[in-house]
């Protein structure tokens, strides 16, 4: 018993040791949110036991939790690096299979095509607005900003305010609002299942995406010209991957006791 209990201890500390690998991995990663292991007791007994009497038999992986608190944010000037001040994620619709993705990592960049896009291609998403600004509905659409206006005029550059309205400036001297960031929160958001590059996807544990306007309830203002950083904390990581290296040592340790144990009786001479 005492072996495979202190086996599943070492297969545990080594999830964790994975885990804290992966944050301090990433802890320049923009966007990045770092994970936790949690446990939980195993116990063997049934109905007819003595409550006094019943085992622990180990422990097994509960969780591995995503925490989503807010890193640093660090100032860059550019335009299109936008920073989120509170719960929303920015929505974007992969360049692959259309596919609809969630992410706090705000560096967006220009395509050839016009569109919004991230590093991976994949296109921001905005709300239609009228004339001065104001969002009109709720349908989402890609972010793209026309090369001419309607007199003709080149674009010239793009600017985002606070409540994430995009603005296309012309060389006329023109400004022309494109669209409003759509930022999208959920009810349960540690349920959102990784997929890399610091996107996520809604699932049934996280619930539906409520979409919003920035600067509006949970969602948060924006903050153009900034980029929000890992909020992995690298003293504190360290200090986790010393408690899970001596959690490993000490479950080894036990395993070698129970071995010495083992061989001691069956040394045993009558």
């Amino acid at each position: 018993m005492s072996f495979y209990t202190s086996l599943n201890g070492m297969k545990n500390a080594q999830t964790s040791l994975g885990v804290i690998s992966h944050n301090i991995a990433n802890s320049e990663t923009f966007g990045f949110k770092r994970s936790r292991t949690e446990f939980s007791e195993l116990v063997a007994g049934s109905a007819l036991s003595n409550p006094r009497m019943i085992q622990g038999i180990g422990a097994s992986v509960k969780s591995i939790t995503q925490n989503f608190s807010l890193g640093p944010v660090e100032q860059t000037g550019s335009a299109l690096d936008l920073a989120i001040t509170g719960d929303g994620f920015f929505t974007t619709r992969s360049a692959i299979d259309g596919s609809t993705l969630y992410t706090r990592a705000g560096s967006f960049t220009l395509s050839g095509a016009g569109n919004i896009v991230d590093s991976s291609g994949n296109r921001l998403q905005l709300f239609p607005v009228d004339a001065n600004g104001q969002i009109t509905g709720n349908t989402l659409s890609d972010a793209n900003l026309p090369t001419q206006n309607a007199a003709g005029a080149e674009f010239v550059g793009v600017t985002i305010d606070e409540v994430g309205v995009v603005s296309a400036s012309y060389a006329d001297g023109s400004t022309d609002p494109v669209g409003a960031v759509a930022l999208a929160t959920f009810i349960s958001p540690t349920g959102l299942k990784k997929v890399g590059q610091a996107n996520w996807e809604g699932t049934g544990l996280s619930g539906a995406a409520t979409y919003g306007a920035a600067g509006s309830g949970a969602y948060g203002s924006l903050l153009s010209g900034s980029l929000e950083r890992s909020n992995v904390d690298i003293a504190e990581e360290l200090v986790g991957l010393i408690t899970a290296q001596r959690n490993f040592q000490a479950n080894a340790k036990a395993i070698d006791t129970a071995t010495q144990i083992s061989q001691t009786v069956i040394n045993l001479r009558s």
